[in-house]
């Protein structure tokens, strides 16, 4: 299995981001924290440093299984505004690379025009920026190769979902268990 890209910017949503690198860390998926500003530590929106595997120009999408935004603010407003990643999630999304998003992030994807057509859920009052989608109100939604998810309290299904779609219902289900979630 190749990479499971999981992006950073100072001001990430700490239990979103750092909720999908554990869970599919337990579920042996190699996943990567990637820095947008480089390799320093990015800092969370509650101030709380988390040490990057590389920074964003390291990553090629020949080695891409996934590309992960976790939300959080100011860290969504600087996802969206790095170009390297949009290009990135643009190139996924034209090979179909799995791509995902928790909170305010599927509102980048949605600002890209990923969503059109597509089921999709975000954080509360960023609804209007998931461009033609079909929004729902449900914990996390897989429509295609997208995945989405609302929030901090819907981080463990998030990863779980991820899991699932990457070594299928029962792995998610296993490490479900394994944490005590079901």
């Amino acid at each position: 299995m190749k990479n499971v890209y999981v992006f950073f910017a100072e001001g990430f949503e700490e239990i979103e981001a750092l909720t999908v690198v554990d869970l599919l860390r337990r579920a042996d998926i190699p996943v990567k924290m990637v820095g947008i500003a480089g390799e320093d530590p990015a800092v969370g929106s509650h101030g709380i440093s988390v040490g990057m595997d590389l920074s964003i120009d390291r990553v090629t999408i020949e080695e891409t299984e996934m590309l992960v935004l976790p939300g959080g603010m100011p860290g969504t407003r600087y996802l969206g505004a790095c170009e390297a990643l949009t290009s990135l999630l643009k190139e996924a999304d034209r090979r179909g690379i799995r791509i995902g998003a928790i909170c305010a992030a599927p509102s980048v994807l949605g600002d890209l025009g990923l969503l059109n057509g597509r089921k999709a859920v975000c954080y509360p009052g960023f609804e209007e920026r998931l461009k033609g989608a079909e929004v729902l109100e449900v914990p996390a939604v897989t429509d295609g190769h997208i995945t989405t998810s609302r929030g901090l309290g819907t981080a463990i299904p998030f990863a779980l979902e991820i899991i699932s779609g990457l070594k299928g219902r029962e792995e998610a289900d296993h490490i479900a268990a394994s944490v005590i979630y079901r």
